[in-house]
């Protein structure tokens, strides 16, 4: 639908247009979605087994091989190619592929023990992949306890949360931001989140911010951004949620900026009418580099989907081994700049954080495009139900 449609849709569909709650942080006038669904704006999750389809289908066109390059130059899938190299290895990786050493334990020595020592994965991501349909495709690798580290910015916790307590809905990039503004939606890409959101947002998470402060008065409860964000996914209890399986599954959630965002804005909100929470950020440091220091026998993998901060976070604290084993950076940002996010998998190697042996790409690309793809050729087929899909050679 085009940006004049959708402005008209907003005028005439008759949503209620009313004033915020004068207690919320949010007052501007919002629209209030109706009860029924809109199909043509809410925005859904992906499903993985349509992409494991599409993959086999690739790979039957390609001869049983991904890697038919005439198919990729006509089909403009060349891109998948590149990302799976990396994937696959540290998919697959296990201790006993490795020669054992000299001085191994016996206990290092059994086979059983070894095969089960699979490769540390590294995942990041940037908010607004949780604000695509994206999130479901990161709740289903920790569902299946896929990765074992995550890190994202505060929109990455956030846009977890409010999307189990009301939906985003899909706009256009050319919707005039005055209008948005006054009838309460904000934009982020093409996707329209109602200020009734981040009330609803506002609502829920103040209870729990109270209960985090009586225990830490109560209990010398020390909080970090770790443990607040696991708190937040057993709150929810809400099994769309990422930050609940994260939750379930013991998985840490790393964010150094937790207050950048409508999140730090509840904390700033309840600082200024409480004691103030403490979160300390130097105790998630210290658990952030072991992740990668105590890694053991493990080799390490990164997946990052965008820049900057989790980006960054990952790399540098793989650094603390002397690198990473096998990394794959997905963004379109541009390395002339001099930038972190847009520098290229061999900059990282310069410092320390990726292995001059590694194996590592950076695909230009949408990672709302690749990262789909990429995952139901590589972690879903680990499934029983998923379709078999070639492999690269």
């Amino acid at each position: 639908m085009s940006a004049d449609g959708l402005l008209e849709f907003f005028e005439t569909s008759g949503l209620d247009i009313r004033p915020l709650p004068s207690s919320s942080l949010y007052r501007r006038e919002n629209i209030s979605p109706p009860a029924g669904p809109i199909p043509c704006f809410c925005v859904i999750s992906l499903i993985l087994s349509y992409f494991c389809e599409k993959i086999l289908l690739f790979g039957r066109r390609c001869t049983g091989r991904l890697n038919g390059s005439h198919f990729y130059s006509r089909a403009g899938f060349s891109v998948l190619r590149l990302p799976l190299l990396p994937v696959q290895p540290f998919d697959y990786w296990r201790l006993s592929h490795e020669k054992t050493e000299v001085d191994c334990s016996e206990g290092e020595l059994d086979p059983t023990f070894r095969d089960s020592v699979r490769c540390k994965m590294f995942l990041g991501f940037t908010s607004n992949l949780v604000s695509s349909g994206v999130r479901d495709i990161i709740r289903f690798l920790l569902e299946h306890r896929m990765v074992d580290v995550v890190v994202t910015t505060a929109g990455g916790i956030e846009e977890d949360i409010i999307k189990c307590l009301a939906p985003t809905y899909r706009g256009d990039f050319s919707l005039p931001g005055a209008f948005l503004r006054s009838k309460g939606l904000n934009r982020i890409g093409n996707l329209l989140v109602p200020n009734d959101n981040y009330c609803r947002f506002e609502s829920w998470i103040n209870p729990i911010l109270d209960q985090m402060l009586e225990e830490q008065s109560s209990k010398a409860m020390e909080w970090t951004p770790s443990k607040v964000i696991s708190r937040l996914g057993k709150e929810i209890n809400d099994e769309s949620s990422y930050l609940y399986w994260a939750y379930k599954n013991a998985i840490p959630v790393f964010c150094p900026g937790l207050t950048d965002g409508s999140l730090g804005d509840m904390l700033y909100c309840h600082a200024i009418r409480t004691s103030g929470l403490k979160i300390d950020i130097v105790q998630d440091i210290r658990a952030m580099n072991g992740e990668a220091i105590y890694a053991g026998f493990r080799r390490t993998g990164m997946i990052i989907l965008g820049g900057g901060l989790p980006k960054h976070h990952i790399c540098n604290a793989n650094m603390m081994r002397n690198g990473s084993d096998y990394a794959v950076f997905i963004n379109t940002a541009q390395e002339f700049d001099g930038s972190d996010s847009g520098a290229q998998p061999d900059e990282a190697v310069s410092w320390g954080k990726i292995r001059g042996s590694a194996k590592a790409v950076k695909v230009h690309c949408d990672a709302t495009i690749a990262f789909p793809l990429l995952v139901a050729a590589t972690f879903a087929r680990r499934l029983p139900d998923t379709p078999a899909v070639a492999t690269i050679d």
